[in-house]
């Protein structure tokens, strides 16, 4: 059986850990050409080393995907050493919460630029990739590849959670980029959409009092749920458990391959029955 991404270019965000190095490793078994990113190195360059020592082909791209110019050099690596894109998965993430009275603006800002603003950004960076590329394709040979936009939302965007507007928020706005983009590129033959996860077992709904923390301009932020609130989300999910990054993995391959070719504009919900 033919691989379901043989030939493809993929980035993707946030591919260091959890969901994302799931993800990256997924589609390099199935074919693709990965462009790692992640704003650690130790973690982005394992899932290199893994996918390499497994037969595949990967680079790793370093870098805060919030900041200045970085979706330009992440799209153009991956270009650049393949000669294209053909997928862009926006998975890079974490959370800072707080109930809304006790947010702070740099909460509220920070979530939002980096769920939301920079998901925006590595569309726009990749479009001479995806639009430019698939006129030349279409003028040519009269049809465009198909190419993929994956923007990962949570079931906290689509029903809100408590302590996290910020979060909410973002996850809820990027659902609204999905569907915008739908409209704006399908002509191209671009089919974007989105992919809502519940409770999957990562570092970031791990036990918050173990002690993980991510570094946001120096100071180290406790990610994580409280065990007490944990076990109750785990209660209400109708599968009886939490998700695993390899089933989320694939999900997002879903809409990745062939089998999506005329799916566009769609969110799909991944949490065992789940709804907050």
């Amino acid at each position: 059986m033919e691989k379901m991404l043989k030939g493809r270019v993929a980035v993707i965000t946030g591919a260091g850990r959890g969901i994302g190095r799931a993800t990256a490793l997924l589609f390099a078994r199935e074919g693709a050409r990965v462009a790692v990113s992640d704003v650690d190195a130790g973690p982005a360059g394992e899932t290199v080393e893994e996918i390499v020592r497994n037969g595949g082909e990967a680079i790793c791209c370093v870098g805060d995907i919030t900041g200045p110019g970085f979706p330009e050099r992440l799209v153009g690596a991956a270009a650049e050493k393949w000669g294209a894109l053909h997928i862009l998965v926006n998975n890079a993430g974490y959370t800072w919460d707080s109930m809304i009275s006790k947010m702070s603006d740099e909460q509220w800002d920070k979530i939002i630029d980096l769920h939301l603003k920079a998901p925006f950004r590595m569309i726009r960076a990749a479009a001479p990739h995806f639009v430019e590329a698939a006129k030349k394709e279409m003028e040519s040979v009269g049809i465009a590849v198909a190419r993929k936009i994956v923007n990962i939302s949570s079931v906290a965007g689509v029903n809100g959670n408590f302590g996290q507007a910020n979060y909410s928020s973002a996850k809820s706005g990027v659902i609204g980029l999905t569907k915008t983009m739908c409209k704006e590129w399908a002509r191209y033959n671009v089919q974007s959409n989105c992919v809502a996860f519940g409770f999957i077992d990562t570092r970031l709904t791990g036990d918050k009092e173990k002690g993980v923390n991510v570094e946001i301009d120096g100071k180290k932020i406790a990610v994580g749920v409280p065990e007490k609130l944990r076990q109750g989300f785990i209660e209400l999910i109708p599968a009886g458990r939490p998700g695993t990054p390899e089933e989320a993995a694939n999900a997002i391959l879903f809409f990745s391959s062939p089998l999506s070719d005329y799916v566009s504009g769609q969110l799909l919900i991944v949490g065992g029955g789940f709804s907050l």
